[in-house]
């Protein structure tokens, strides 16, 4: 009996050792899954989407030259215009972790960023350049990289990120929910009335300058989608109203009256386009 004992006490030891190895086993292997599967274990240097980091873009503002007094407005919305660029680029940066091939970061975010750049900074030549002499070489600056600090387009710190989307001149089909009594439970999108379609003729002096408003418009949209996005949950019953819709409102009514002010230089100024400024979820 005692031998017969010693056995099956070896025999247990030995299933107990058994699953101990197996657990062991299933442990790392389950550890090595986990440790391949985490997208940050990419390099980011070779142009994957592995490692977040900020757009690092060169800065415009100081590498101008003076800019002639009639020209400043133009230049100043134009630097406004590479700040959110480059936020919008940001937020791409970021919503698109793990995404894409190796060179996912480059193909999608830098080189469209760099394309847009590039029109802007050209605009900003061309502006100062109806008054004074055209500055030379500032295509130089249209190119950014991803690196740890967030740069800037306009020797100021960019703006919060926003999508590229969302329209201020061809009618915003977005989501029309409760705009200020609901929080920010409820994302939903941001719609505008059409700008675009309620205006009259526009005189070909200011076609170039209503176009950069009516782009401004979208931008202002994308921001304001942007901030509905990244701020659900937060806020009281009027969070959505006071610190979006608000805001994108006083900023609608500055950008459409620049553009009656522009075709009112050179035909019947447009009255009544304020009403366009209100915009609800």
């Amino acid at each position: 009996m005692p031998a017969s004992g010693g056995r099956h006490r070896l025999s247990r030891r030995t299933k107990i050792a058994t699953g101990v190895f197996a657990l062991a086993i299933a442990g790392g292997a389950l550890a090595v899954a986990t440790t391949f599967g985490q997208p940050g274990a990419a390099n980011a240097a070779s142009g994957g989407q592995a490692a977040v980091g900020q757009i690092s873009c060169p800065d415009v503002a100081s590498k101008l030259p003076a800019i002639p007094a009639q020209a400043q407005a133009e230049v100043q919305r134009n630097l406004d215009l590479l700040n959110t660029q480059i936020a919008e680029a940001n937020n791409r940066l970021q919503t698109t972790v793990g995404q894409g091939g190796p060179n996912f970061v480059q193909n999608a975010i830098l080189g469209p960023l760099a394309d847009k750049r590039k029109s802007t900074i050209d605009r900003i030549a061309i502006s100062i350049g109806r008054r004074a002499e055209k500055p030379q070489g500032l295509d130089g600056l249209a190119t950014c990289a991803v690196g740890g600090q967030s740069g800037t387009g306009a020797g100021a710190g960019a703006p919060a990120p926003a999508p590229a989307q969302g329209t201020g001149n061809g009618g915003q089909s977005g989501n029309t929910g409760n705009s200020g009594n609901t929080g920010n439970a409820g994302v939903g999108k941001i719609s505008c009335p059409d700008v675009a379609g309620k205006l009259p003729a526009i005189p070909a002096q200011a076609q170039a300058e209503v176009q950069r408003n009516l782009e401004l418009l979208n931008t202002q949209i994308s921001e304001a989608n942007n901030r509905l996005q990244t701020t659900v949950g937060q806020g009281g019953p009027n969070f959505v109203q006071n610190a979006i819709l608000g805001p994108l409102e006083d900023k609608r009514v500055a950008t459409i009256n620049r553009i009656a002010t522009a075709i009112g230089r050179n035909a019947a100024k447009p009255q009544g386009l304020d009403a366009l400024a209100p915009c609800s979820r």
